[in-house]
């Protein structure tokens, strides 16, 4: 409903949500020409999204203000009231799907900041010091922030605990008006280094969960007036290197992508069904483990996803089968500066997976990957020898920085396959008593192996790579352990100074 407008009045309406339709307005004494002075706050009875009649609270335009912009820094606490002074969500229930922490919650408060209803779907129940917050935490925080919390034991991998979830919210707040897949499972590693676990973990948790949890909200989604379904999935970028290094990840998560196609056209009419994916990396629990310490300063906040998802919400229903970048619909919202959203303002932002940015770089890429020649016969050539050059300068300061402690913290054994100049196989002993760095293979089997150019290895050890970068754009190749692989980011950040 557009904000009703009677002598210079208009009505914001609290506990109820966008589609709402005004029915019988109460009349005010002195509400005519130079009609002023104070009143009891009155009501009147509007109908919301599923065509129920409720109250909602008459507010003098007086009392209404408008921010510069709705998704502006300045304007975050105002955000509810929209150009026309309407919180857009209030009322409405929004299903969210690993909403303990970070994206999802980050969009649960923004729509509880509108008197929104939020099912918190997630798995977490009790506190996990690797991973902060809870169902019940998360709920703590928005009925803080103004909306109505309903916390849900969820794991998407189970058919039953998702019908009752369904249940429940249906029973607590009459039916169910959006739905965010956000529960996702990853693990970037190629195929022979992916356990079957591992890929049943990600197969279920990222398509099947998505397609199961739509599927029990549709039948209430197709009541509501403002239905829709938001996927935290990329577009279908199918360039063969966003396969290559992780193919069951990306199988797994271009799955959701695929039910935005599908369900976008089988429910087109009834309910709005869409994509939304960061163009930069988000600082999450997740980006902390895959990435180590400092990745966040390469990193944007999670309040960037839920601007972009508040946005999508306030679209029609006809807005859908799209695969939105985040940045890109909050230009079309006007907002110029995203320098508010950066954990680091100025400092170089990490792409986020499966987006072309920089396709010459990536085609010098897969170039420069047909042209690595094969290591091992050059080993069996000749015996290691001693070295010199970048390359041996910084093992022999590595070797120099190790300790009893730095082998306790790390215990693993790293092997390094480098091509161009000084290059060949370098290991990093993090196990024996003391530690040992040197050129050829190690003396045990490494725990993981890495393969870039010794260019790239200079500067990663020196800081001016990360290797989450390294890894995403195709210049380091990892197999083994990616947890040993993180702990080597740490010890390479106590390094940056010496190098």
């Amino acid at each position: 409903m557009r904000c009703q407008q009677a002598s210079n009045r208009k009505y914001l309406a609290r506990k109820t949500c966008p589609s709402m339709e005004r029915v019988q307005p109460d009349r005010h004494p002195g509400s005519g020409h130079g009609g002023r002075e104070e009143r009891e706050p009155k009501y009147l009875q509007v109908r919301d999204c599923r065509g129920h009649r409720t109250l909602a609270l008459e507010v003098p335009c007086t009392r209404l203000k408008r921010p510069p912009h709705p998704l502006n820094n300045e304007g975050r606490d105002e955000v509810a009231f929209t150009r026309r002074g309407k919180a857009r969500l209030a009322g409405c229930t929004v299903f969210i799907t690993g909403a303990s922490r970070g994206i999802g919650k980050a969009i649960a408060l923004k729509a509880a900041k509108d008197g929104a209803n939020i099912v918190i779907a997630a798995k977490t129940t009790h506190v996990n010091p690797k991973l902060p917050g809870t169902i019940f935490t998360a709920a703590e925080e928005i009925e803080a922030a103004g909306g109505k919390a309903l916390p849900c034991a969820v794991d998407v991998r189970d058919e039953q605990q998702i019908s009752n979830a369904v249940e429940k919210a249906v029973e607590q707040f009459g039916g169910i008006d959006i739905l965010v897949n956000n529960a996702s499972a990853i693990s970037l590693t190629n195929t022979l280094e992916t356990p079957t676990k591992r890929v049943d973990l990600m197969m279920n948790v990222n398509t099947r969960g998505t397609f199961l949890t739509s599927k029990a909200c549709i039948p209430y989604l197709k009541k509501s007036k403002i239905a829709h379904i938001l996927n935290l999935s990329p577009p279908l970028n199918l360039n063969p290197l966003w396969f290559k290094q992780h193919c069951a990840y990306t199988i797994a998560k271009y799955g959701m992508s695929m039910c935005v196609l599908g369900m976008a056209e089988e429910f087109k009419g009834e309910i709005a069904v869409n994509a939304l994916w960061p163009k930069t990396a988000i600082h999450t629990a997740a980006m902390d483990m895959l990435g180590g310490s400092g990745i966040e300063s390469q990193c944007r906040k999670v309040d960037i996803i839920a601007d972009a998802a508040y946005s999508i919400f306030k679209k029609p229903k006809t807005f859908t089968g799209n695969f939105i970048i985040d940045e890109n619909i909050l230009r079309e919202e006007g907002v110029k500066n995203f320098d508010i959203y950066a954990i680091k303002p100025g400092h170089p932002l990490l792409p986020d997976f499966f987006l072309d940015e920089h396709p010459d770089t990536i085609t010098k890429k897969m170039e420069s990957h047909d042209a690595v020649p094969e290591l091992k016969e050059e080993k069996s050539q000749s015996p290691p020898k001693p070295r010199s050059g970048a390359v041996a300068e910084t093992f022999r300061i590595v070797k120099d920085s190790l300790s009893d402690d730095v082998v306790k913290a790390t215990q693993a054994i790293y092997q390094f396959e480098l091509s161009g100049e000084d290059g060949g196989t370098w290991f990093l002993d993090l196990k024996s008593k003391g530690g040992n760095v040197g050129y050829g293979e190690p003396s045990d089997q490494a725990d993981v192996v890495m393969s870039m150019s010794t260019d790239d290895f200079v500067k990663m050890f020196s800081g001016k790579l990360k290797p989450t970068m390294a890894f995403m754009s195709g210049k380091l190749k990892i197999k083994g352990n990616m947890t040993l692989a993180i702990r080597l980011e740490k010890l390479m950040n106590q390094m940056n100074a010496r190098l």
